[in-house]
């Protein structure tokens, strides 16, 4: 009795090395049609059919769509002017820098403009600068939007160093930043036959920046009240929302070569007008040898003058129809036959590689 009651308990220990649970779990992830890549989809086999046809669509697409934006921009009429170096007197043209730095040098320019085909309204005037990197890291970072928002915020200027505070009581500059600090202070005055042209300044900003990113109850304070003084002074009086001319500045440009929008004319230029302008050429662009262009440009329904888009359209389907012909002619000069697709293996199994 005794010896059948040992043989039972080894018995139920053997069972219990052996048992289901103290086997090794496999690796081998569950199958799935989805995650072995078995069910059905599209394979199209490219025929020199399908080619042609894809490069032939291309083709009559974009040759139509570049001819369109190239009317549209050969139709835009601009003006353009440099002045940089015209407005400085020829006596003070070998030290430039020193001209523009004088508090006592007259900086007024007269510059005269021929219209050479009617401008239409509204006449947009644009101001070009050249070699100016708004997208530097350090000047892009320049700025506080908080304190650009809500004046709860005004003193939040910890990003805008060295443009933050005034004077041993550190005050906070409203708005704060290199960017605003060298805010764009040339002006543009427009006489045509000893009439004066009214510059329209109002919407020229982006409508999300001026009521989504410059508060209304956000005024300027403690502004260009530094010793060195970088750009255009504002009005305390009016709010941030409302001074468009800095909202468009503040909108940083990518390249250093860049044109902001300055104001518009609602009022024809007949052909060979005469345009006198008056400029007051305070911008320092001398002392980073960068250039300052006056121009003025009409739209059309298709934007300003861009020749670029309607040539890179052109091209495109130019060289797409070229590709078709040229796969047309080798198509019947050199045919190739070609395979049985029911050998292909998504035709052979449909449904997948067979486990």
């Amino acid at each position: 009795m005794m010896l059948k009651k040992m043989i039972q308990k080894a018995g139920n220990l053997g069972a219990q090395v052996i048992s289901p649970s103290s086997k090794k779990r496999s690796r081998k992830p569950h199958y799935s049609r989805f995650t072995q890549q078995e069910i059905p989809a599209w394979k199209p086999i490219l025929t020199p059919g399908w080619v042609i046809t894809v490069f032939v669509i291309v083709g009559i697409t974009f040759i139509p769509i570049g001819l369109a934006s190239f009317f549209a921009s050969a139709h835009v009429i601009e003006i353009v002017d440099r002045y940089d170096e015209d407005c400085v007197p020829s006596s003070d043209r070998s030290n430039m820098l020193g001209y523009i730095k004088s508090t006592k040098s007259n900086k007024t320019c007269i510059r005269n403009l021929i219209v050479p085909k009617k401008m239409r309204s509204p006449i947009y005037i644009y101001y070009q600068l050249d070699n100016f990197y708004q997208n530097h890291r350090r000047y892009v970072k320049s700025r506080s939007d908080k304190q650009l928002r809500d004046t709860k915020f005004e003193g939040e200027t910890k990003d805008c160093k060295p443009i933050a505070t005034v004077g041993k009581e550190n005050k906070p500059i409203v708005p704060c930043g290199l960017i605003a600090w060298s805010l764009f202070n040339d002006t543009y005055g427009f006489k045509v036959k000893e009439k004066a042209l009214e510059v329209d300044k109002t919407n020229i900003a982006w409508t999300s920046d001026k009521y989504y990113k410059f508060g209304d109850d956000v005024y300027p304070k403690n502004f260009q009240s530094q010793d060195l003084i970088g750009g255009a002074k504002l009005n305390g009086s009016v709010p941030l929302s409302e001074q468009e001319d800095l909202i468009v500045w503040m909108r940083t440009a990518a390249l250093p070569t860049f044109r902001k929008l300055y104001g518009k004319i609602n009022v024809d230029l007949e052909p060979n007008d005469k345009i006198t302008v008056t400029i007051h050429n305070n911008y320092n662009t001398y002392e980073f040898e960068g250039q300052k262009v006056l121009i003025l440009s009409t739209a059309s329904w298709f934007g300003g003058k861009n020749d670029f888009l309607g040539r890179a359209y052109l091209s495109i389907g130019g060289v797409s129809l070229l590709i078709a012909v040229i796969f047309i002619v080798l198509y019947f000069v050199k045919p190739r036959p070609l395979g049985d697709p029911t050998y292909l293996s998504w035709n052979i199994n449909p449904s997948g590689p067979i486990n």
